[in-house]
């Protein structure tokens, strides 16, 4: 019963995410505490399952407001307008090029194994050229949450880290199996990003009438928006957003601060007065409070389903569902199923709640734990950004501008056939196994 009623809310979160039936912070509230009742949990204690769940994202909350604003302060003051300019003038209508150097810049900035930096460097970066480019913000997420998800197999990244903290073993010597297979999935990431061009360009990305080119060059913006530029202070800025990119990088100090910080530098710098810093922040506050309140409520089902022994009874009955004479394709099938798995379960259950057991069981059938282990993190890594337990998917989607339903709706399907493709690319270069 309590596996039932687990699958039961994840199914009405996922469906009614889906078709925009309420709002997201309405449906992360309320369904898991309609859960949790059902299971005969007191109100007290699914007070206390909110708290762990808040526990785990309010400084993510608190990243959401500031970073928001950040970049919402940058673009008033016009530092993205010489660089949007510049990458207009040397891509002109290419836009193949544009799609594949966003891959790129993913790429670079994923090499702290963060992904809020990721998305917190590439998507404000990147977002003004697609939009005057006519390219989909929904092909930005997708191809950055591409080189997240390989990125995101180095010593450093989280999941690499988690499997083998199961496994008992060194990362560097997990990671050093992996070294081959990652540099051609970083080539086939690109591949993938040229694709995503390609495709833009068929749907009319880039392709602009002679009334559109002349609006574009001699495009005036109104007196309000003029006067919020500020292109006298446009290498401080640029200076101020190199150094908050480097402390990320770095983790000078956790993100969330660096954020405080590096706002209220920027405001002081940009708008002094009380006035205008009010007028700055307000214009910003909604979309930031908005996507904060969102993963605020999505702690609620975060923390009544890690705390109220669903998790633990839903992992027994998948294991449940694959028959004796699969066994030899553990591994095979962990790979297939790790990315819809691991986007409802999320990283910390899947890598140590699902493969323990999964492992264990694969072990009877012959199938080696590691190689179990090395499917899920092949399998999973690049459907982090579709997650919707995932903190990063609702900061992307923020900052390029969408809704998150909307993104898993559109990016799902791509997602989960980029993850089998690149599991068929492991088996073929002997990363995976078939036994």
């Amino acid at each position: 019963m309590t596996a039932l009623i687990g699958y039961l809310m994840l199914f009405a979160i996922m469906y009614l995410l889906m078709k925009n039936k309420m709002m997201p912070i309405v449906i992360f509230v309320t369904v898991p505490v309609i859960a949790a009742l059902l299971l005969g949990i007191s109100f007290k204690d699914i007070g206390a399952m909110v708290d762990k769940g808040l526990g785990t994202v309010w400084k993510t909350a608190v990243l959401f407001i500031f970073s928001t604003s950040y970049f919402g302060l940058m673009n008033d003051a016009g530092m993205f307008d010489p660089i949007v300019d510049g990458l207009i003038k040397r891509a002109g209508s290419n836009v193949i090029l544009v799609t594949v150097a966003s891959g790129i810049v993913a790429i670079l900035a994923h090499l702290d194994g963060a992904t809020a930096t990721t998305v917190l460097v590439t998507i404000p970066a990147m977002l003004p050229l697609y939009r005057k480019m006519k390219i989909s913000p929904y092909s930005l997420l997708l191809i950055t949450g591409c080189a997240m998800g390989i990125m995101n197999l180095v010593p450093w990244g989280g999941p690499i880290v988690r499997v083998a903290t199961v496994l008992k073993m060194d990362t560097t010597e997990l990671w050093h199996m992996l070294i081959p297979f990652q540099g051609a999935c970083l080539v086939a990431t690109l591949v993938i990003a040229a694709i995503c061009g390609v495709a833009e360009k068929k749907r009319g990305a880039g392709i602009f009438s002679e009334e559109e080119i002349k609006a574009i060059h001699e495009a005036k913006i109104d007196d309000a928006a003029a006067a919020l530029k500020r292109p006298k202070l446009f290498l401080v800025n640029i200076i101020l957003t190199v150094v908050l990119v480097l402390c990320l990088c770095f983790s000078v100090m956790p993100s969330h601060t660096l954020f405080m910080i590096a706002f209220g530098i920027a405001i002081t710098i940009n708008y002094p007065g009380l006035k205008s810093q009010q007028e700055r922040f307000k214009d910003h506050a909604s979309e930031a409070l908005n996507m904060s309140a969102t993963l605020l409520a999505a702690a609620v089902f975060i923390g009544v389903m890690q705390n109220s022994g669903m998790l633990d009874e839903m992992v027994k009955v998948l294991l449940k569902i694959i028959p004796p004479s699969m066994g030899r394709y553990m591994n095979l099938i962990a790979g297939v199923i790790s990315l819809p798995v691991g986007a409802v379960l999320g990283a910390d259950t899947f890598y140590y709640g699902v493969f323990p057991l999964w492992g264990e069981a694969s072990a009877a059938f012959g199938v080696p734990q590691l190689d179990v282990g090395i499917a899920m993190l092949i399998g999973k890594n690049v459907g982090m950004i579709i997650s919707p337990l995932q903190p990063t998917t609702y900061l992307a989607c923020g900052l390029a501008g969408v809704e998150v339903a909307a993104h898993i709706k559109k990016n799902f399907g791509w997602c989960w056939l980029i993850s089998i493709a690149m599991c068929l690319l492991g088996i073929i270069m002997g990363v995976m196994h078939i036994y």
